[in-house]
């Protein structure tokens, strides 16, 4: 292990994991007590594989998806059985949607596996990811949100607004450019009082309106709709009910 003033995150996710022995665990407790910025990481690691434990445990031992073998291996052979390797390939699915709305089977409250927009699979997806972040969950921070949002609205195509949540508790912290399917979108996140975060993901729509439709299980949940030029997905770690308030909020902010 490192010395005491070279700790990584290798080394924090090693403490996190408990691979380390316990002379090796007491000296990193000892390191975190005067080192705040790393023993954040170190709760936001735990948090975070906590979290993948609730959508990932039910269903690691179903098979996997035809469609991932030929992507990964393009052939017939059996696809990988060992648990770590289909950890990595539900990840993977969860980030890229490679599986044509496989990524988000933990979260449907349907039992239909398929028919979800991309952009919601997109949406929930960078919301877990960058949601958890500690020192980096934005791009763009909000003490420059006229940039922020000139640049997203260049990048889109259209104008766009950072929505005002403080009505419902939430102040922005700020944004970022994300990517789907080769095509820009943006998304804006937020913070309450309690440190908990939502996030706003937004891309161009040319179709036209819909009502409001409801993913989730645990406790990760997302509200979508669209209503041109963009379409719109809410996505927090919130109560159903309490999520659905946050969603009139952002339509109402947004509607001219």
């Amino acid at each position: 292990m490192n010395t005491p003033e070279q700790r990584t995150d290798a080394d924090l996710n090693a403490y996190v994991d408990g691979e380390m022995s316990e002379r090796e665990r007491a000296e990193m407790e000892v390191w975190l007590a005067t080192h705040a910025e790393a023993a954040a990481r170190v709760e936001a690691y735990r948090k975070q594989k906590e979290e993948l434990h609730k959508l990932f445990d039910p269903i690691i031992d179903e098979p996997v998806p035809a469609v991932l073998s030929e992507l990964i291996f393009q052939s017939r052979a059996a696809a990988p059985t060992s648990i770590g390797m289909r950890i990595v390939i539900t990840l993977l699915l969860l980030i890229t949607g490679a599986a044509g709305g496989w990524g988000l089977h933990g979260l449907q409250n349907s039992p239909q596996r398929t028919g979800l927009p991309n952009f919601v699979e997109r949406a929930v997806g960078a919301h877990l990811v960058y949601a958890s972040e500690v020192r980096h969950p934005v791009e763009v921070t909000a003490d420059q949100e006229g940039h922020l949002v000139a640049w997203l609205s260049k990048r889109l195509g259209s104008p766009i607004q950072a929505p005002r949540l403080l009505s419902a508790g939430y102040q922005l912290i700020g944004g970022r450019l994300l990517e789907e399917s080769s095509r820009p979108a943006a998304q804006f996140m937020y913070e309450d009082d309690r440190g908990r975060r939502l996030t706003v993901y937004v891309r161009a729509h040319a179709g036209g309106t819909t009502a409001f439709k409801f993913i989730g299980k645990d406790n990760v949940s997302a509200f979508y709709w669209m209503d041109a030029p963009f379409a719109y997905a809410l996505t927090g770690d919130i109560p159903r009910q309490e999520l659905l308030k946050v969603a009139h909020v952002v339509y109402e902010d947004l509607t001219p």
